[in-house]
């Protein structure tokens, strides 16, 4: 009969027979062994919401409502300003008045004006004599009274004379066009806003058309958000995809997998997306309010161009499935697109046949 190990060997160690583990250890090795066990428990079976994470800015989805630019329409120097920053103008409303650097252009131009009408009523009155001129070397020619060369003289009169009442007109309309451009020196706004930035420099300068004298902000808008998603999964964005916002300045705490238990957040979805990417390499989505949920915050606290982080939900997987996914570096619903993209083959080739002629 073996002799037992303890009698055996450890009495001969009587320090070490005596020796017990500290329960502080001891506790601890439980705690650890316990905390595995959760850890594993929770990878398998505690359901995580795949999100693409996107950064962006608040816009107005009607480009008419976004910060227009009011331009000069003539070149010249500003004369008077009619508004101030910050002040709401009505659709028409002058801004600013843009005057020539010569003060007699427009006299100049009338008096122009007046003497080429004259030009144009002293041709049709040449125009009219030599038609009837015309006529009359016709009557002579029959009669034999005149040679054919002064019937075709009075004819070159009349088409002399229609090539100057075209260079007449020609000349009346270049005047039309700079008094219709002059006429344009009142630079009024184009919609009902409020002014965003004048530009002040534009002022005491020289300014030419398309010199951007004002900026007029909408105030009544429908908003709308633009996030920036990664390339490598914007191909799994769809249109009508719940997205969850934080706005910049408004009091959130995200928990990015599970959605329900956070707070302060608010609910949009997928209007729309670019299909190619801008130039930092990201892809633009735009997001809308959803319908049946609470509303975004007022427009006092959420203006246009307020920073938003948002999340558009994916699939709801475990824990663990992304948590290796995140090791992997791998796209969102990895397993479901691979499973979708992959191509079906062929049973057999008289199928494979089948689809080749289809496709020719």
């Amino acid at each position: 009969m073996p002799v037992p190990y303890r009698s055996d060997h450890l009495s001969h160690f009587p320090t070490l027979a005596g020796m017990q583990p500290p329960r502080i250890t001891v506790a601890l090795a439980w705690m650890i062994g316990i905390g595995i066990a959760l850890s594993a428990l929770i990878m398998a079976y505690v359901p995580w919401v795949q999100t693409a994470i996107g950064d962006g800015q608040i816009v107005a989805l009607d480009p008419a409502d976004r910060a227009q630019e009011v331009s000069a329409l003539i070149a010249g120097r500003v004369d008077r300003w009619f508004v101030q920053d910050g002040q709401h103008v009505d659709r028409g409303d002058p801004i600013a008045r843009v005057v020539d650097v010569d003060p007699n252009l427009l006299s100049r131009l009338a008096a122009e004006r007046a003497q080429v009408e004259a030009e144009i009523a002293a041709v049709r009155q040449g125009q009219a004599v030599a038609n009837i001129d015309v006529g009359r070397m016709r009557q002579l020619l029959v009669e034999g009274l005149v040679a054919r060369r002064d019937l075709e003289q009075a004819q070159i009169k009349i088409a002399d004379a229609a090539a100057k009442l075209a260079e007449s007109r020609a000349k009346l309309n270049r005047i039309d066009v700079q008094l219709n451009r002059q006429s344009a020196q009142l630079v009024r706004a184009p919609r009902d806003g409020r002014i965003q930035q004048l530009n002040a420099a534009a002022g005491g300068a020289l300014v030419s058309p398309g010199t951007v004298l004002a900026v007029v902000a909408p105030e009544r808008i429908e908003r709308a958000v633009e996030i920036f998603v990664d390339g490598r999964d914007v191909s799994l964005v769809r249109v009508g995809q719940p997205v969850r916002l934080e706005f910049e300045g408004w009091p959130a705490i995200q928990f990015s997998g599970w959605p329900s238990v956070a707070q302060g957040l608010f609910d949009g979805r997928v209007r729309g997306l670019d299909p190619t990417a801008g130039p930092t390499g990201l892809f633009r989505v735009l997001i809308d309010p959803m319908p049946g949920k609470p509303a975004w915050p007022d427009r006092r606290f959420t203006r246009l161009g307020a920073k938003v982080r948002g999340w558009v939900q994916m699939e709801t997987v475990s824990v663990g499935y992304e948590l290796w996914r995140q090791l992997n570096d791998f796209p969102l619903e990895f397993g479901q697109a691979r499973n979708q993209t992959r191509e079906v083959a062929p049973k057999n080739d008289d199928e494979a046949v089948l689809k080749a002629g289809k496709a020719r």
